[in-house]
């Protein structure tokens, strides 16, 4: 089975995938991502479909269960696997200047090849790291997602933004890193291009923040000197992540686009990442229970003004080993 159904109480579409319940966990000794495996050829950063895709652009028809009152609709779209690199314990941190940038090229064509679909109306470009957030394959990649509706939380989003926008003439987002550059307290680092801070309001203890300086709405708008320090920035992040606590971090990254259903948003929607690691400390994970998954009352069990010295320190530790290595 595999459709979308309307949930009429949020105003949102489920995605309904039976076909993902038969994901395998993958042998230690072989990987399909693996060039050496003969399921992929030789490449440096690859595009790969999705074997076990909750959209598809083909869809099947609705299983016949939908009524007046339960709506259904194809699952149309795209599901794509995106491999950062043929080298199965790599890590962002291992790669080069040059390869996250080829990296970020490939994000950015896959984007605007997705767009062109005007059945699409967002394109969510992600990544879950690992096991705690699920992951059952090690081999370091991503995932594109290209939906034929907007997700509730993109939506509310860009409401809030648009509201904001027609009351004062100003950019939300760029109030808000206005706002967290003054305050200063909650900044992690920043260069010429972007700035990576923890959210004075954020649910998660590590949920940093990645945002351009520069009003863009898609990846695909960035310079190329924008597009270079995009690689450098996320790989900076991940490599703070990793210095927290001396083990790879879990997370699931989360890029913000503005949609891509034809309206224009270039006035009011700003790009930006957005990390939700769940873990809390070194050895216990932050679950969201019922207050944060029957309520959406978001609880942060730690102090955001806390929590970023502590990424300042690993970012000084992660820069100091960068700067070191042979």
């Amino acid at each position: 089975m595999a459709e979308l159904r309307w949930d009429p109480f949020l105003k949102d579409w489920t995605m309904v995938a039976s076909n993902r319940q038969n994901r395998p966990q993958m042998p230690k000794d072989w990987c399909p991502f693996c060039p050496s495996s003969g399921n992929v050829p030789d490449y440096d950063v690859m595009e790969y479909d999705n074997d076990f895709p909750a959209l598809r652009p083909d869809p099947l028809a609705p299983d016949g269960v939908g009524t007046d009152f339960f709506k259904t609709r194809p699952c149309y779209g795209k599901c794509e696997v995106i491999l950062y690199s043929p080298k199965h314990n790599a890590a962002l941190t291992d790669l080069s200047d040059a390869h996250m940038r080829r990296l970020v090229d490939l994000w950015c064509g896959r984007f605007d090849a997705l767009r062109r679909d005007p059945k699409v109306s967002y394109i969510f470009i992600f990544e879950n790291r690992g096991e705690a957030v699920g992951v059952t394959m090690p081999h370091p990649h991503g995932q594109i997602y290209a939906y034929p509706f907007l997700p509730k939380k993109l939506a509310l989003e860009t409401a809030s933004a648009k509201e904001y926008y027609e009351k004062t003439g100003r950019c939300l987002f760029c109030e808000h890193l206005k706002n967290e550059k003054a305050e200063k307290k909650r900044i992690i680092f920043q260069n010429p291009y972007f700035t990576v801070f923890l959210p004075f309001f954020t649910a998660y203890p590590y949920g940093v923040y990645i945002q351009s300086n520069a009003h863009r709405q898609y990846i695909t708008d960035f310079t190329d000197a924008e597009k270079t320090a995009l690689g450098v920035t996320l790989r900076s992040t991940v490599g703070m992540l990793d210095s927290l606590f001396g083990y790879r971090f879990p997370y699931m990254m989360c890029m913000h686009n503005a949609p891509v259903d034809g309206r224009d948003y270039s006035a009011f929607f700003h790009f930006h990442i957005e990390f939700y690691p769940p873990m809390r400390s070194a050895q216990k994970q932050k679950f969201n229970a019922s207050s944060e998954t029957g309520a959406w009352a978001a609880c942060n069990p730690t102090c955001p003004e806390q929590t970023a010295q502590e990424l300042r320190a690993a970012y000084a530790r992660f820069r100091n080993r960068k700067e070191n290595r042979p």
